[in-house]
C-alpha cells in the first residue's frame, strides 16, 4: 500500500471506521472503510498490471506522490546547498544510527523464514551485515569525528514508531509482507541519493558543505549500494 496524508490510514495503526469522515453522503461508516481499502488495492493491481507483474514497480508507481515530495525535503536539499546545521545532522545520524540496528535484525529474522531458500537466506544475510556494518561504519566515522559517544542514545519517538511497524510486520506477517515493509529503506534511499547527487552536480563549486555530507551522498548514490537495492528489488 501506498499511505497518502489525506487518507487516514496510518501504518501500525487500527484506526475504527466510525472514525472516517464520508466524502459520499450515501457510504456508511464501515463500507467506506471497505471502500477506501479496496481503492488502494485496486490502484496498485492497476499498477502490477501495467507494471507486466512487477510488484515493486507497481508500489512504486502508486507511491510516486509521496516520492516526488521526498525528492524536494528541506533536509536533503539543506544537505546539498550546505546550509543544514551539523547539529541537525548529527541528530539524525544518531537516530538513524539506532534505526540501523532494528533493520539489520529484521533482514536476519527473514533469512531464517520456513521455506526461504539457502541463497535467498544468505542473500538476506548478507544485506544484514551491509546495514550493521557497513552502513555503521559511515556513521561511526562521522562520530569519531565529532567527537560524539552514541553508546547510550535514545530511540526518539519518529524512530519508535518507524522501527515498531516494521519489526512487527517482519515478526508477525508473511515473508513477502516482510520483504516489502523493509524495501523502501533501501530503494528511497538510493532514489533520494541520486537525485541529491545530480543537485550537486549542478551546483558545482558554487557552495560549499560540510564533508560528511558529501559522504553520506556518496554512498547512497554509489555504485555498490545500487546493485544491493536492484538486487534486493
Amino acid at each position: 500500500f501506498s499511505f497518502h496524508p489525506d487518507n487516514n490510514l496510518t501504518p501500525g495503526a487500527c484506526t475504527k471506521p466510525q472514525q472516517f469522515q464520508s466524502k459520499r453522503a450515501n457510504i456508511a461508516p464501515l463500507d467506506l472503510y471497505s471502500w477506501r481499502i479496496k481503492e488502494q488495492v485496486s490502484a496498485v493491481s492497476i499498477q502490477f498490471i501495467n507494471n507486466k507483474g512487477n510488484m515493486a514497480q507497481a508500489l512504486w508507481d502508486e507511491a510516486a506522490s509521496l516520492i516526488s515530495v521526498t525528492e524536494k525535503h528541506p533536509f536533503l536539499t539543506a544537505m546539498v546547498n550546505g546550509t543544514l546545521p551539523i547539529e541537525n545532522f548529527q541528530y539524525y545520524v544518531i537516530q538513524d544510527a539506532l534505526y540501523l540496528k532494528d533493520f539489520g535484525s529484521c533482514l536476519n529474522l527473514l533469512s531464517k523464514n520456513n521455506g526461504v531458500e539457502s541463497k535467498d537466506s544468505e542473500r538476506l544475510k548478507t544485506f544484514s551485515r551491509g546495514a550493521t556494518e557497513v552502513e555503521m561504519a559511515l556513521h561511526g566515522g562521522f562520530f569519531d569525528k565529532w567527537g560524539i559517544d552514541a553508546t547510550n542514545a535514545e530511540a526518539m519517538p519518529n524512530t519508535v514508531l518507524y522501527t515498531s511497524y516494521m519489526i512487527r510486520i517482519v515478526a508477525t506477517k508473511c515473508h513477502a509482507e516482510g520483504l516489502a515493509v523493509l524495501l523502501p529503506c533501501f530503494w528511497v534511499y538510493m532514489h533520494v541519493g541520486k537525485c541529491m547527487l545530480k543537485l550537486r552536480e549542478d551546483l558545482g563549486d558554487s557552495v560549499k558543505r560540510p564533508p560528511a555530507y558529501d559522504a553520506w551522498i556518496d554512498m547512497y548514490a554509489g555504485d555498490e549500494f545500487e546493485r544491493d537495492v536492484k538486487d534486493y528489488i
